[in-house]
């Protein structure tokens, strides 16, 4: 039974064996509503906050399903993802803090764009953030993502001056930003954030394509060939050269 204050969380789907959204062995839940529309999107069936979900629970709901894989998840932990978790910040700061209670190692997926309170008290409980940059320029930001880019900003910064770990994402889309300019300019902008550990190179590919057929939605995108591997290559090169931390 809930009370008028207890968050409940409107879960587009869980995972129990995820191994690519934070160390080791992660369980991973998608929350359900984004306030992006990326071009490069594979997961438009979490956009709408209001679509049909196939879980409603609690924070401890949520907690009871995750601790029945807990001895998978001892050299692992939890991530939150999405849609955009923080859109549901509340909850997710909640389950995040019973995980913790638990020993559990924590993890949020996000884009950034949500920058209120109720975020960053979300963020306090996360050990470690994985954080999307779509790119540093203003106007191609708009075009891909039909936002800007303040929350994004403001929530690095945060992150750098309260120290929390933060491992970052950069798609890297043929003809929009895989030039040599843009990869140099993203990686020098995160050269200056000492709080990140990791970069993980992130190639478009088509794999979502299907899902846009399916929900009638017109894919943007849909005569755009996956990155190849000498790009992405070129990518890693570059990024390799101009940051101290690992690239993936």
């Amino acid at each position: 039974m809930t009370t008028s204050t207890t968050p409940l969380g409107r879960i587009h789907s869980v995972e129990s064996f995820g191994t690519v959204d934070g160390p080791g062995i992660r369980f991973l839940t998608f929350m359900q509503g984004c306030p992006l529309r990326c071009l490069f999107c594979h997961n438009p069936d979490t956009w709408d906050a209001n679509a049909p979900v196939a879980y409603e629970w609690t924070p401890k709901q949520l907690l009871e399903e995750t601790l029945r894989y807990r001895s998978f998840l001892r050299h692992g932990g939890v991530t939150v993802t999405g849609g955009e978790p923080l859109m549901q910040a509340r909850f997710v700061g909640e389950y995040l803090r019973l995980c913790q209670a638990q020993g559990l190692h924590t993890a949020i997926d996000t884009s950034g764009a949500i920058f209120s309170d109720e975020a960053r008290e979300a963020l306090c409980h996360a050990d470690l953030v994985l954080l999307d940059i779509k790119t540093t320029d203003d106007a191609l930001h708009r075009t891909l993502t039909r936002s800007d880019r303040r929350g994004n900003i403001a929530t690095l910064q945060w992150l750098q001056d309260k120290g929390k770990a933060v491992w970052i994402r950069h798609v890297v889309t043929p003809t929009i930003n895989d030039d040599d300019a843009h990869l140099e300019a993203v990686a020098d902008y995160i050269a200056d954030f000492s709080v990140v550990e990791q970069v993980e190179i992130l190639p478009y590919h088509t794999m979502g394509r299907y899902k846009y057929e399916r929900m009638g939605i017109d894919y943007a995108l849909k005569d755009l060939d996956a990155l190849s591997a000498e790009r992405r290559q070129r990518a890693l090169d570059i990024f390799r050269s101009r940051l101290r931390c690992k690239v993936l």
